[in-house]
């Protein structure tokens, strides 16, 4: 069948239309989609009333989906699936996080630019987020084209950054925002990775910038000189003209691919209303360097 697409910004990003995702897609319909994510990497379903099970069905129907999730006091789980991950600021008993628990501090570092799972030997895939509860204001959710960034870099930094290897940790991007305390699990579990800099995305048959707040090291640079370039990148990277934001409805389930982009959460007052998010996760195929770059 052929889907139902509305695009939500020049170069990317669409809204599905006519589907309920309740329903496990067929194998033709997740061919579809892919298709569809190929070409706008960033797709919203709206009204999307699904429960766990059939969120966690969709997931599974598109490709293996990630065993662990990267939190801290992960074993703090309040959802029955283990494999679906809590975007929300909601204790195990459902209430609001206390201003002070350090699973707030940590997830505050959702509103800095990253790709998922970025920090795993094998990143995600695809990311499926549904909005169950939905601050009145606030809490949108920025994405970055990060295959447009690269088409718009100069030559000179496109030579300049092919082929580097750079290493991601979320102790990195929560070290850049202060959150440093981490048990001795935690640390082995969230020991850096190594990533490329330049990914190929095959669907597309094109380049993409895999940049993201958790790297924290250019594989043979001095590291402030790294830092520096991934800075003025992101910030090249995430100009207006690359960025579609979305604005969340209850039952939205939007849909992206972190092979080429990135996002990142927008404040809302969550010390006083609560946002219950849900995601499921698609692992990638194999490490970054082990893909190919090109065809």
């Amino acid at each position: 069948m052929a889907l139902q697409l509305i695009p939500l910004h020049p170069l990317f990003a669409a809204e599905v239309g006519g589907l309920d995702l309740r329903q496990t897609p067929s194998p033709d319909l997740c061919a579809e989609i892919d298709r569809a994510m190929d070409r706008y990497a960033v797709l919203v379903f709206r009204d999307q009333r699904l429960d766990d099970d059939q969120q966690m069905a969709f997931g599974e129907a598109l490709g293996p989906l990630e065993e662990a999730r990267a939190t801290v006091d992960a074993h703090k789980h309040r959802l029955k699936h283990s494999r679906m991950a809590d975007i929300s600021n909601l204790d195990v008993s459902g209430d609001l996080l206390a201003a002070d628990d350090r699973r707030r501090m940590f997830n505050l570092g959702n509103q800095l630019w990253h790709s998922d799972s970025s920090f795993k030997a094998t990143p995600a895939k695809y990311s499926m987020l549904h909005g169950r509860v939905v601050p009145p204001q606030g809490a949108d959710t920025e994405f970055a084209d990060m295959r447009a960034a690269w088409d718009a870099l100069p030559d000179d930094t496109k030579a300049q950054v092919r082929d580097l290897v750079t290493e991601h940790s979320l102790i990195y991007s929560r070290g850049s925002m202060g959150f440093e305390e981490y048990t001795p699990e935690e640390k082995l579990a969230f020991a850096p990775v190594r990533q490329r800099l330049v990914r190929w995305h095959p669907g597309s048959q094109r380049h993409s910038i895999y940049l993201s707040a958790h790297i924290g090291q250019i594989i043979g640079w001095p590291r402030p000189e790294a830092m520096m370039l991934i800075r003025n990148l992101t910030e090249f990277a995430t100009q207006r003209q690359f960025v579609y934001a979305h604005q969340w409805r209850p039952w939205d389930l939007v849909m992206w691919d972190n092979r080429s982009t990135m996002h990142r959460a927008r404040p809302f007052d969550d010390k006083r209303f609560p946002r219950d998010m849900r995601r499921v996760t698609l692992t990638d195929l194999a490490p970054t360097l082990e893909q190919a770059m090109a065809a």
